[in-house]
């Protein structure tokens, strides 16, 4: 017997497939570049250590930080910084 295939006296049988569960939550911050202090990527660069981004995000470095557009959070916080949006003042892109 298919396990499609309803029991008997049981009526008629439903197939009914999970729907996947989308998350707009910690994720988001997957798809996007963090500001970070410059010594400290470099540091994480040669032993691994996790950095801590301007928006709050933690973890380590890996993606070339090009291929992503910057963190709306970290862009606003590292703006209204003193000497914001002047390269190399206060933060880099990682």
């Amino acid at each position: 017997m298919s396990t499609l295939e309803p029991e008997r006296g049981t009526g008629t049988g439903t197939l009914v497939e999970p729907t996947p569960q989308t998350s707009h939550g910690d994720g988001d911050h997957e798809r996007f570049a963090h500001y970070v202090q410059k010594d400290k990527i470099m540091a994480s660069a040669l032993d691994g250590t996790p950095v801590v981004a301007l928006c709050g995000k933690v973890w380590v470095p890996g993606r070339d930080p090009k291929k992503y557009p910057v963190c709306p959070m970290c862009k606003e916080i590292y703006e209204s910084m003193s000497g914001g949006g002047d390269e190399g003042k206060g933060g880099d892109k990682k």
